[in-house]
């Protein structure tokens, strides 16, 4: 066997690298894909109207589309401009047609889109266009390639410009396009990150809709405004120190920190919080204030009054408080009023409050000690149903990220993943 053969060889059989696959420029790709420069894979790379066009706005006319209305896969025309006819026919050579992509020169210099049917015919400013080989390249593989990790990355490194950087047509010709031997398979992979990219949509759309539910249901509930079934009667203002332990925090000096696990992690502020909940950063291994597995903490150095829980013992520092109480009534209430904060605090350098503002703070109770655990159980269960929403959308975005190959699109179908 030849030098060179046991060289193949053992870049085919690498660990990194599966068999089938090969390393290039844009990452591992598929050994039966080609790479080649984009200006090889179009019939046109150009730049859209770039002369002073303000006069020939109109209200009606060409559709003229800029680079703010270039979205990622997309074009967004809900702000699009007109031109008159009779000053666009002097670019008729820069018609767009359907299937060509706008690729956007400043804002998000590199962000791409495919034109849709309806706008045969319309012009861009500025922007880039590029018009597809159509026997050879689907629109579709291509605009995921170009918005993909390995297409942005290009862009980024082949910005021009001082203080707005942009991209411009000689850079764009040259960006490597490694693409599948068919076009049935471009159409195969574009039409599954299509998928992928509307289920990511909707799962995001509904778990905008249930926050926006769970809102006007703590609007209700927390204010009495909307009384559960069989509960009645008056609510009562209380202080919090009559109601609940409150225990305020207390660095330990510096030199009992760690971050190899030692002792208790040490809360002080937003740093040691992540979606309400503390996480391990910093430990401590000398405990001044101790916080308790399910404690509600509360910020009370800037920002004042972020609610958090903690489902681990904690060393509590001195930007947090541990508010302790029977049930989880207290805890949604907090959060409620979260951001009246922002007239309570103090402070010359940064905002902060004392134990003295924390246990005079006044909240409205139900007099029925039961309608509180029931109130408090309709917002869990909302907020259950929303954390179990966004982790399947983060497995979703994982997924995503996955078929895309760490941005190269080199994968081979084999299913539909979601």
């Amino acid at each position: 066997m030849s030098d060179k053969q046991k060289s193949h060889k053992s870049t085919i059989n690498s660990p990194s690298i599966p068999p089938g696959y090969k390393q290039t420029e844009v990452g591992v790709i598929p050994e039966d894909w080609e790479i080649k420069p984009l200006h090889a894979r179009a019939d046109k790379i150009m730049v859209g109207i770039a002369s002073a066009a303000t006069h020939a706005y109109r209200d009606r006319g060409i559709p003229m589309f800029r680079n703010q209305n270039i979205k990622p896969n997309r074009l967004d025309d809900t702000d699009i401009l007109y031109i008159a006819e009779d000053y666009e026919v002097a670019f008729k050579n820069k018609r767009l047609k359907s299937g060509d992509l706008l690729t956007a020169r400043t804002g998000y210099p590199g962000t791409t889109s495919i034109v849709p049917i309806q706008y045969e015919g319309a012009q861009s400013f500025t922007t880039l266009i590029t018009r597809p080989i159509r026997n050879l390249v689907d629109s579709n593989y291509l605009c995921c390639l170009i918005n993909s990790k390995a297409g942005q990355t290009y862009f980024e490194q082949n910005k021009i410009g001082g203080g707005q950087k942009n991209v411009n047509a000689g850079s764009l010709k040259f960006l490597p396009v490694p693409l599948p031997p068919t076009k049935a398979e471009q159409e195969a992979i574009a039409e599954a990150l299509s998928d992928a990219d509307a289920f990511i949509e909707s799962l995001e759309q509904l778990i905008a809709k249930k926050r926006h539910i769970k809102q006007g249901a703590v609007q209700e509930l927390l204010t009495g405004k909307k009384r559960l079934p069989g509960f009645s009667g008056e609510w009562e203002v209380k202080r919090l120190d009559d109601v609940a332990e409150i225990v305020m925090g207390q660095s330990p000096d510096s030199s009992s920190y760690n971050i190899k696990g030692l002792g208790l992690p040490l809360i002080q502020g937003n740093a040691d919080i992540e979606n309400r909940r503390t996480k391990k950063r910093v430990f401590t291994t000398k405990l001044t204030k101790p916080g308790r597995c399910g404690d509600i903490l509360m910020s009370v150095r800037a920002p004042v009054g972020e609610i958090s829980r903690t489902y681990f013992d904690v060393c509590l520092g001195r930007g947090v408080c541990a508010i302790r109480y029977t049930n989880d009534f207290l805890y949604h209430y907090l959060v409620f009023i979260e951001p009246s904060w922002a007239s309570r605090s103090k402070g010359s350098t940064f905002d902060s409050v004392n134990s003295t503002d924390v246990k005079s703070l006044e909240i409205e109770f139900p007099n029925d000690f039961d309608e509180q655990p029931a109130i408090a159980s309709i917002l869990s269960d909302m907020d259950a149903e929303i954390d179990a929403l966004e982790t399947k959308l983060t497995k979703a975005r994982h997924i995503k990220h996955g078929m895309m190959h760490n941005g190269s699109l080199g994968f081979r179908m084999v299913g539909n993943p979601l």
